[in-house]
């Protein structure tokens, strides 16, 4: 009596049959491939930008590479090159990310100033829920759709409150620089061991204290900050960047006719 061996394969599964005369024995078997993969996702530009993000958020800007974003994404660094270029690419799409996020309101000629400092201030709290990303806008023109879209909002709530054309365009640069400096700032003071370890976020008002008691220290050298101490050190990191925005915006309604 003769008897077959069959192998059929069925998913992840493999069959294995014997055929002795008029019995038929089957057995399924563990996957001929132990440990195999599912399927990867396909790779695109959004994974490698939302991995871009995960990267900075848990290790920082600097930590972010064409290599340490193929090793996130389990693949080697030529095939990232197929869909960004190189890290300046990458930092204009995360901008492009953040931009494309920012809330643009119709511009308001009655209200064209409370608009812009808005727009600014939802700017800094995207940077803030992205960590790396302020640091990515540095040293960096915008030209994907999304950057675009955030100057020309920016510019027309400037054109809509009498504005000069000259004067609006470059309160566009400017605007960017100080949210993005801002935040960038921010994340420093954070990284640094201050007055708390790094990592974590400082105590102001022992560093505020500390500032004060150096200031009273040094009367003798410098009586200025010495009588002002109170005034130097007051205020959170909301209190000034608010002063900082009634002065960029107050000052261009207030430098506007210079520009025409």
């Amino acid at each position: 009596m003769s008897s077959t061996l069959f192998d059929v394969a069925e998913d992840d599964r493999r069959e294995r049959s014997w055929q002795a005369g008029p019995v038929r024995v089957r057995v399924t078997l563990p996957s001929a491939r132990p440990g195999a993969r599912e399927r990867k996702e396909p790779l695109t530009t959004e994974r490698i930008v939302d991995a871009a993000f995960a990267l900075m958020a848990r290790d920082g800007y600097d930590s972010v590479s064409m290599r340490s974003l193929a090793r996130e994404l389990d693949t080697g660094p030529a095939s990232l090159y197929a869909h960004v270029a190189n890290k300046d690419e990458l930092d204009q799409y995360v901008i492009d990310r953040i931009s494309a996020l920012l809330e643009l309101p119709e511009p308001d000629p009655g209200r064209w100033q409370e608009q812009l400092k808005d727009v600014l201030r939802e700017t800094l709290q995207l940077y803030r829920d992205h960590p790396g990303a302020a640091r990515a806008a540095m040293g960096m023109i915008p030209t994907m759709e999304g950057g675009l879209r955030a100057a020309d909002g920016i510019m027309a709530i400037c054109l809509a409150g009498g504005t000069a054309p000259q004067a609006a365009a470059w309160f566009c640069d400017l605007a960017a620089a100080y949210v993005g400096a801002t935040a960038y700032e921010e994340s420093i003071w954070t990284s640094r061991e201050n007055s708390t370890p790094a990592g974590e976020e400082p105590d102001h008002p022992a560093i505020d204290e500390q500032l004060r008691q150096l200031m009273e220290a040094v009367a003798d050298r410098f009586p200025t900050l010495s009588r002002y101490s109170a005034e130097m050190t007051a205020g959170d990191g909301d209190d000034r960047f608010e002063f900082g925005l009634d002065v960029l915006v107050s000052g261009l309604a207030a430098v506007s006719e210079r520009y025409r």
